[in-house]
């Protein structure tokens, strides 16, 4: 009897034990294939637990490909996980649908006030910065030297005068003349046929038909609703993209050539230009060693308001999450200053938060990798006004893309009757109910 007893004891201890495991907070965290960055996950979440025994986190990586529409599932049902990793232009659709909970503003006093802005729907926050990219301008030098860009060009004015007894061309006075590099598309498009001429070159390969690729260039210049499509300076800018593409000083495949296949042109050194992430400079030294040796970088393309363009991942809350105030905490904790370090510091991504991107990792620039790190840094300083998803986006992008591949190829059909017809199915798009 007495062993029994102490058998029933020991039972009633264990299940006690269990029982007090199981008072702990379940806080479920979905991020996008973050798989191979699993030890940094786990470390961090092993710190959190630590610092707080009362929570219990359940990690769950989901692939980029299945991210959306788990996440919509899940957010519509009644038991969504308590944070989920997304983009903003997602996060944004789900905010209008009120299916986020509001985050406090004094929560993010710590991260970079434009990226805070950005986020805002209806000038209400949902969602907590986690890390961003911000393309940079690689330059292959080799090619450019061969051109007078970036160079002053001296302009001579010679006059016939009388010396020592003959008549000679004098030279009266010089002017110097700049040619700076291109910063805008406007610019790179005016100096397409030099650079072809020159190099035997494209200027640059500009992936206009790639998802919303044209849709960002033409928030650069204000140009982002179905009025401003059919305005004035729309019509300018297309026609210069229409004229160099067909007269050859663009490739045949701008039409429907994607960023990876514009880069490959790029790494066998046949555009002079190309933009991207500070990350693809280890694929081109690794696949093109020589171009990497000749290349240098500069800040990213821009428009007529002088703003850079930029990608983001954030963290949201459902409204229907169970743990909304620890989710909230842990997502501080995760996007810190010193974890978003540490992940740059192995991905080269840009870090969101003030004291992160004022560090000396984001003013390196004693090689070419620190170097475009620093510029795409300080790039986020200049980032508004930003592009906003709209009801019907992949519908309105191939609409978009569709427009850009008439004009570039339509000798006949002027380009105010495209952008016109292109106005009309927008409205359509995304204000008829």
């Amino acid at each position: 009897m007495k062993k029994l007893f102490v058998l029933l004891l020991l039972v009633i201890t264990l299940c006690g034990c269990s029982a007090n495991n199981d008072d702990r907070e379940q806080l479920t965290v979905w991020t996008l294939q973050m798989g191979d960055f699993s030890e940094y996950m786990e470390r961090i979440i092993s710190g959190y637990e630590k610092q707080h025994p009362e929570v219990d986190i359940v990690w769950v990586d989901v692939p980029f490909s299945e991210g959306e529409k788990r996440t919509l599932a899940a957010v519509l049902g009644n038991n969504p996980p308590d944070l989920i990793n997304l983009n903003p232009d997602f996060s944004a659709l789900l905010a209008q649908r009120g299916a986020l909970e509001p985050v406090p503003a004094g929560k993010l006093n710590a991260y970079n006030p434009q990226i805070v802005e950005s986020l805002k729907y209806n000038g209400v926050l949902y969602s907590v910065p986690w890390y961003a990219t911000s393309s940079v301008t690689f330059v292959n030098d080799e090619l450019i030297n061969k051109t007078d860009v970036g160079r002053e060009k001296v302009i001579e004015k010679r006059v016939l005068k009388k010396v020592s007894r003959r008549y000679k061309w004098v030279v009266e006075e010089e002017t110097k003349i700049p040619y700076p590099y291109p910063v805008s598309y406007t610019q790179m498009n005016r100096n397409a046929q030099r650079i072809k001429n020159l190099t035997g070159a494209y200027i640059y390969t500009p992936n206009l038909v790639d998802n919303d690729s044209m849709l960002r260039i033409l928030n650069k210049y204000g140009i982002n609703s179905p009025e401003d499509v059919k305005s004035s300076e729309s019509v300018q800018l297309f026609e210069q993209f229409r004229k160099i593409y067909q007269e050859g000083f663009l490739p045949k495949e701008t039409i429907s050539i994607t960023h990876r296949e514009a880069f490959e042109q790029y790494m066998s050194g046949k555009s002079v230009f190309f933009q991207a992430g500070a990350n693809f400079l280890n694929m081109l030294k690794e696949n093109a060693p020589g171009v990497y040796a000749v290349t240098s970088v500069r800040p990213q393309l821009i428009g007529s308001l002088g703003q850079y363009d930029f990608s983001l991942m954030n963290f949201v809350i459902p409204v229907k999450a169970k743990h909304k105030e620890q989710a909230l905490d842990f997502a501080l904790y995760l996007t810190n200053s010193n974890h978003q370090l540490e992940l740059a510091q192995m991905t080269n991504i840009i870090a969101t938060t003030n004291k992160a991107l004022n560090s000396a990792f984001y003013n390196d620039y004693s090689t070419l990798e620190g170097e475009a790190r620093s510029v795409s840094a300080k790039q986020l300083r200049k980032i508004k006004p930003v592009m906003r998803q709209v009801r019907n986006q992949k519908e309105l992008n191939t609409l978009v893309n569709t427009a850009v591949q008439k004009i570039l190829t339509d000798k006949d059909t002027p380009v105010q009757t495209i952008l016109n017809n292109l106005a009309d199915d927008w409205a359509l798009l995304i204000y008829d109910e």
